[in-house]
């Protein structure tokens, strides 16, 4: 696999007790160490015009402001420096790379994944939240769309989060599908299975909110029976997977039970169905807080796509996980 890195990306100080720290990547960086067949690639950072294409302009100026100014607490839980900036900018860059690197064709040995921070998926049009600033998934799939490279794109959000900013971007866009599978009732408390779209975006908008505690089983599940369906009804030129690891069962601020072989198996059902509507793929790094299971579950990433075949998930699926399914092919006619 091919990991977009920058350096720049740790100069986004949030102090030493915030759970979105540069220490992140140097986890991520290490576990990918012990691996092989690992490359990297540094990025331009993204360029305001980029940027702008998806957040307001008025915004991007106050942040930019904020932190030459030294930065500070943008919110109670979202944190600036004046290294944020550059590092933003950066990750917004970084996914870029992976979305345009996808659409290259690159093999899949060589699929690209980003990992830049600060993450991006909570970022709305014009606000920060929930420590992302600029939404990296949304840069990068207006990014490919504004170049003609694709004419639609989905961005597959796993991690335990609802992206609200993501889908807040698209909710009514025709040419973007952003799907979400997320614990129900966490931050934000969005993401609620009547959510679909507006307007030209009707039925563009799929969120799954699982329970607390859904497992290996339940996220296979709901993948095959609605995201899967889904995907092939949209029929994207390019996946986006805002990848977050902190629906893994040992996560310090979740409830959900996925392993680190369930994200080998996500992984494994997104490139299979991937492959079926010959869409590319890139992944882009979200949250996850646990340092050990967050280099975990990308180093189970890159292991998928260089070979290894995951193995099967033990337990059955939750009559939960079965309704809201249910539930959510029914509001979508699926």
């Amino acid at each position: 696999m091919r990991f977009g890195y920058s350096e720049r990306c740790l100069d986004h100080d949030t102090g030493d007790r915030h759970p979105e720290n540069p220490d992140r990547l140097r986890a991520i960086r290490r576990g990918l160490a012990k691996r092989h067949g690992v490359e990297y690639t540094e990025a331009s950072p993204a360029n305001r015009g980029a940027v702008t294409a998806v957040h307001a302009d008025d915004y991007v100026d106050e942040l930019e402001a904020f932190c030459a100014d030294g930065g500070g607490n943008w919110d109670p839980d979202t944190v600036a420096g004046e290294g944020t900036w550059d590092a933003a900018l950066s990750a917004a860059g970084l996914a870029q790379w992976a979305a345009d690197a996808a659409l290259d064709g690159e093999n899949g040995r060589k699929t690209p994944f980003a990992i830049g921070r600060p993450p991006g998926h909570h970022a709305v049009t014009d606000d920060a939240m929930g420590f992302c600033f600029f939404n990296n998934a949304a840069v990068a799939g207006q990014h490919v769309i504004d170049r003609d490279r694709a004419d639609r794109v989905a961005i597959l959000d796993w991690d335990v989060h609802h992206g609200n900013g993501t889908q807040d971007i698209f909710y009514d866009r025709e040419d973007v599908l952003y799907a979400s599978i997320h614990e129900d009732g966490l931050y934000p408390a969005t993401g609620e299975l009547t959510e679909t779209g507006e307007g030209d975006g009707e039925g563009t908008t799929v969120n799954l909110p699982l329970a607390a505690g859904a497992g290996d089983a339940d996220y296979c599940y709901a993948i095959d029976e609605a995201i899967e369906p889904a995907l092939d009804r949209f029929a994207p030129d390019l996946v986006i997977v805002s990848a977050g690891f902190d629906a893994h069962r040992h996560d310090p601020i979740s409830r959900m039970r996925v392993s680190s072989e369930g994200y080998a198996l996500l992984t494994d059902q997104i490139r299979t169905v991937a492959e079926g509507l010959d869409a590319a793929v890139a992944y882009v790094l979200e949250g996850g807080y646990g340092l050990d299971t967050l280099a975990e579950g990308v180093s189970m990433v890159h292991e998928t796509y260089d070979g290894r075949t995951p193995v099967e998930p033990d337990g059955d699926v939750d009559e939960k996980t079965e309704a809201r399914v249910n539930d959510l092919r029914s509001a979508l006619g699926l």
